[in-house]
């Protein structure tokens, strides 16, 4: 079964304007419109950085106890975290296949890890 979902734990975590700490969540797939919807964003015609911000919001399903996930605040997380959900974007929908290479610096071993499952058990960025 193809899974569509990924939890999910950012670094620092996002605080909200109450002072609460949101650091779990879950991002799905991203689907075409996903990638192509926010190109007509003025946002994104003015500045191509822009971009990262609106396609994260559409793609993250949860982070913590919000309601919702909208650009207004993937703009206030902290670089950690944008970075951190970039690359997990990148890890799940990049070529499809989530499958990382690497050379154990113990024992110059080659290892090949699911990127999904390390992101999953929040292997990486705690």
């Amino acid at each position: 079964m193809l899974q569509t979902e990924f939890e999910f734990t950012l670094p620092k975590g996002y605080v909200d304007q109450h002072g609460n700490l949101h650091r779990d969540g879950v991002m799905r797939l991203a689907s075409a419109a996903d990638e192509i919807a926010p190109l007509q964003d003025p946002r994104v015609q003015r500045n191509e950085a822009y971009l990262s911000i609106i396609l994260l919001s559409r793609v993250i399903q949860k982070l913590g106890d919000l309601p919702d996930v909208n650009p207004s605040i993937v703009e206030k997380m902290f670089a950690a975290d944008v970075s951190y959900l970039q690359e997990l974007y990148e890890i799940i929908n990049g070529n499809g296949h989530t499958q990382i290479g690497v050379t154990c610096p113990h024992c110059n071993a080659s290892i090949v890890l699911d990127g999904a499952s390390l992101f999953r058990e929040s292997a990486l960025g705690e």
